[in-house]
């Protein structure tokens, strides 16, 4: 039975809304398969904007690893703005995907890539505009599974009721498994209906069914355990891990926006995980082990998504780029081998420790020089040990002079507010650090015309990681602190023209911190919120601090608990964690003693160059470091240019 396009009635909705275009779909490289011949059908959703959405990895390397297989079909939606939401409601508009215009609800599974949790709100939206009920146990086997992944989904309580399942860590794999049990039970005449597929997806210790476990509660208000409501459902679910990277080259065809995105670039991962060991970095901790691409495989992804995209710059992707094994050779022979098409190169933040001119020289032989980014995070010497950010204020001088002694002209550090033991001078240090930056930039490059900019976060505390215990700072002293940074940077005379300060308030970050480390109970607020109107939290002209913040003392009053217990109340060895039950890998006591380190600002080496320091992932996951150095080079340059070529070889321009 194929199921109807939707476009005829969109079509005549698009003259009134902004940015048409997002909405139309077949962009280069997308897919759009027979619905008929396809039996287990996947809607992929990164639940915020077309422009932000679509050049997300994740979605994109998902939907083609699915559409690669016989007999299955994915296609993606993005959350629509507020001006088509109310046209779609008025005129009985379903939420479709962009692809072919099918109504979500049509599908079998509604997957949604949760990178940040300010995009819950939008997922309620496309929930309730695709006709699916909001909360899962009022679902019936018409409706798709509501899947969640993504880094945020390593905590999926506060959804806990809108979701059906979660999957924690890489995807490509899961996806393929979850499709083989769906497919089965399709075929078998759907038994035992929805609760039976779910049955049968959390059985294999992979899948997270939050319906089939239990949360009791101490009458203080934090969790006493999290119990499995049935047999056969396990006490822990594991997290995905894929290895040999080469071995998933994907994306091999990425897809070219018709709109004008957030990223205008073709990106390559290079390496997956980062052993860094970054106290405050979620990322880094649940990605574990480090899991490098080969150079031949990173040359022969950029070769081929070139020629499939046109683009004219590509992205090196990780969580520290240059601490790829072979990172100079990497870079050489990618600005080597497109010289000619004058194709620029670009890490997206790069480790002051890590930089060097060569590398920098590489990157912007076929490019512009743009700015510089580095990541310092911390402004004093003492807070970088309680972080583990082995940087210390030489290193980033040294390095920036290099920068600015080679025809650099911008410089932008990035920082972080609100971090475990911080003081007010500890942030008062990054405009002296600031000064010194502007004072040898002006040294070396003999000139007053450089720029430093100066951008600061407020810190979240996240799950699987050290500073899950941490309290948050709350939104008045951290905007009270920034105040003070503020002042002294444009109060100094001779170097604050030179110093750019960007910095976000306090309130998004006790918002984000509540949905990061919040449980069940969480659910209630975000219904709240989503019903009061909040969509797009993670845009700056959609927040709204004070809705959340009333929601929020509402839904909880009844649980005895406030956003405070949530956000700046510090946790203790002894609490039942929301996510205890959810196993990235990390062992618990290993994550304790290192928040127990950072408390006495004793730093930890990086272990892909050290002996192990047992944080548990290689063993407890079957898994290990995969690192060079290969030895090989990039692919040999003579084919480009080895006489005539036949035809389809050419470079898109």
């Amino acid at each position: 039975m194929p199921v109807e396009s939707v476009f005829p009635q969109l079509e005549a909705l698009l003259p009134h809304v902004q940015k048409p275009i997002q909405y139309v779909g077949g962009e280069l490289n997308s897919t759009v398969k027979p619905w008929d011949e396809c039996d287990v059908r996947w809607a992929l959703m990164y639940p915020d904007a077309y422009e932000v959405g679509l050049p997300n990895q994740g979605v994109m390397i998902l939907y083609e690893v699915l559409n690669e297989q016989q007999g299955v079909l994915a296609e993606r939606t993005y959350s629509v703005w507020p001006d088509l939401e109310a046209l779609m409601r008025e005129h009985g508009v379903p939420q479709f995907t962009v692809d072919s215009h099918r109504p979500v609800k049509a599908f079998d599974v509604f997957g949604l890539s949760f990178s940040t949790e300010l995009g819950y709100t939008n997922m309620l939206t496309a929930l309730d505009l695709a006709g699916i009920p909001l909360e899962s146990r009022d679902r019936t086997e018409d409706d798709p599974i509501v899947l969640a992944g993504g880094h945020a989904a390593f905590n999926p309580e506060p959804i806990a009721d809108f979701i059906d399942a979660a999957v924690i860590g890489d995807g490509e794999q899961a996806v393929l498994d979850m499709t083989r049990i769906i497919r089965e039970w399709k075929a078998e005449g759907r038994p035992g209906g929805r609760e039976e597929v779910l049955f049968r997806l959390a059985r294999t210790g992979g899948v997270y069914i939050p319906a089939f476990y239990d949360v009791e509660y101490l009458p203080d208000g934090r969790i006493a355990r999290v119990v499995p409501n049935r047999s056969g459902v396990p006490w822990r679910v594991s997290k995905h891990t894929v290895m040999d990277l080469d071995e998933w080259p994907y994306p091999k065809q990425p897809l070219v926006p018709l709109a004008e995105t957030v990223h205008e670039r073709m990106s390559v991962e290079i390496f997956r995980g980062c052993t860094r060991g970054c106290r405050f970095c979620q990322a880094g901790m649940i990605t574990r082990p480090v899991r490098e691409r080969s150079i031949t495989g990173i040359g022969e992804m950029v070769d081929k998504g070139l020629k499939a995209t046109g683009f004219e710059e590509v992205g090196l992707l990780s969580l520290s780029s240059a601490d790829h094994s072979e990172i100079g050779d990497v870079a050489k022979g990618l600005a080597d081998r497109y010289e000619d098409d004058k194709i620029g190169l670009s890490l997206p933040s790069t480790r002051v420790d890590a930089f060097n001119i060569d590398l920098a020289n590489e990157l912007t032989r076929n490019g512009r020089r743009s700015g510089l980014t580095f990541a310092p995070e911390g402004g004093s010497e003492r807070i970088r040990k309680v972080i583990n950010k082995m940087v210390s204020e030489e290193d980033l001088i040294r390095t920036v002079a290099t920068a600015y002694g080679n025809g650099w002209r911008q410089v932008k550090l990035y920082f972080m507010c609100g971090l475990p033991t911080e003081t007010d001078d500890d942030v008062l240090q990054i405009a002296d650090m600031a000064t010194r930056v502007i004072q040898k930039g002006r040294e070396v490059s003999g000139s007053n015309d450089i720029r430093c900019t100066v951008s600061i976060g407020g810190f979240v505390p996240k799950p699987h990681t050290p500073f899950q215990w941490a309290p948050q700072l709350s939104a008045e002293e951290t905007d009270a602190r920034l105040a003070k940074l503020r002042d002294k940077i444009r109060g100094d005379k001779k170097y604050g023209r030179s110093i750019g300060f960007r910095y976000h308030d306090g309130k998004p970050g006790i918002v984000e911190g509540l949905l990061s480390r919040g449980d069940r109970r969480i659910g209630a607020v975000i219904r709240a919120v989503y019903d009061d109107g909040g969509r797009f939290d993670g845009w700056r002209e959609h927040f709204s601090y004070d809705r959340w913040m009333a929601c929020a003392d509402k839904a909880l009053a009844p649980f005895g608990v406030d956003v405070d217990w949530y956000t700046t109340r510090e946790r203790t060895y002894e609490e039942v964690l929301p996510w205890d039950h959810l196993d990235s890998g990390l062992d618990k006591d290993w994550l304790w003693e290192d928040w127990q380190d950072a408390l006495d600002e004793t730093e930890v080496e990086d272990c892909r160059w050290t002996p192990c320091f047992d944080c548990g992932v290689c063993p407890q996951m079957d898994t290990h470091i995969q690192i060079g150095p290969t030895g090989k080079k990039l692919l040999p340059l003579t084919v480009k240019n080895a006489g005539p070529a036949p035809a389809a070889s050419g470079h898109a321009h």
